[in-house]
């Protein structure tokens, strides 16, 4: 697969993209990178060189929480963290935006997902500016405070955020599943339309929705302005599922195929002596 098409490296149109790319024997070919990832990350938990933060935004039904249990499902259960980051506590809201996705990045070795990301604070709040009103900062008094401007300060500050923790050993790879208007209504209907699945339903789904060209055009913004090469952004068609999750899988090995993690070798006279202490243990 030629994974290069879905990297944000220019500037792009959202609408230039593809929402739905079906791929044949997707499900069966996750399966095999899924235990490539596993021995990968095995071989960087014992390196203890990187860590991976793996950042996922998406429209409301883009299929997140899915996609994080396929992908991820035979790494080991040490080596990867999810964090869903939801509407800010009080605590979090007594510091700055960025302060709760730092505290939950991940140790070297380890890979953290972002499930809704530190991109929140320049999407949401952007369509919501009375958001940052909570957050109380001395110079946001009025709306016309949070113009392009602010936002655009916000990204500069996330890239340097990314830029250091590149610099550090954190490999920042960036997923948007780009779900088409149409499949998110499908997605919504079957919510209403299955019982046991009316509990993932909110009204507040269906005001989001007739807000789709205002975030549409805020990720367009970001994507623009935040894909780096030591951050990128992948595009994701993401009405069929099962082809989604394959294809992000795929750029995730590719990626991480560039650092050709090892664990260490025991030392040199230690395994000169393996037959000897393989007869201690045996003759206990």
């Amino acid at each position: 697969m030629k994974t290069e098409k879905y990297r944000v490296s220019s500037a792009i149109k959202l609408q230039d993209f593809n929402t739905k790319e079906v791929l044949e024997d997707a499900e069966k070919s996750l399966k095999k990178l899924r235990k490539k990832i596993s021995k990968m990350q095995d071989a960087m938990y014992a390196e203890g060189k990187y860590s991976v933060l793996i950042c996922l935004q998406g429209m409301d039904t883009s299929g997140k929480d899915s996609l994080i249990r396929e992908v991820f499902k035979d790494v080991n259960a040490r080596g990867v963290e999810v964090h869903s980051f939801k509407v800010p506590t009080e605590l979090e809201l007594k510091h700055d935006f960025m302060w709760r996705h730092y505290i939950a990045l991940p140790a070297k070795g380890k890979i953290g997902v972002f499930n809704r990301t530190h991109y929140e604070n320049v999407l949401v709040t952007r369509v919501h500016p009375e958001y940052v009103f909570g957050e109380n900062i001395p110079t946001v008094k009025s709306l016309d405070d949070l113009d392009d401007a602010f936002y655009h300060d916000r990204m500069d500050r996330i890239n340097e955020f990314e830029s250091h923790l590149a610099k550090n050993g954190t490999i920042v790879l960036k997923f948007f599943l780009n779900l088409s208007k149409e499949e998110q209504k499908n997605r919504l209907l079957r919510r209403l339309n299955v019982p046991e699945k009316n509990w993932k339903f909110s009204a507040g789904d269906l005001k989001e929705r007739k807000l789709w060209d205002k975030y549409q055009f805020c990720y367009e913004d970001l994507l623009n302005r935040t894909s780096k090469e030591n951050a990128p952004w992948f595009i994701i068609p993401a009405d069929d599922k099962p082809s989604a999750r394959y294809i992000l899988a795929e750029i995730l090995k590719k990626e991480l195929d560039k650092y050709d993690f090892k664990a260490p070798e025991l030392p040199a006279k230690d395994t000169a002596r393996i037959e000897e202490f393989k007869n201690q243990l045996n003759n206990e």
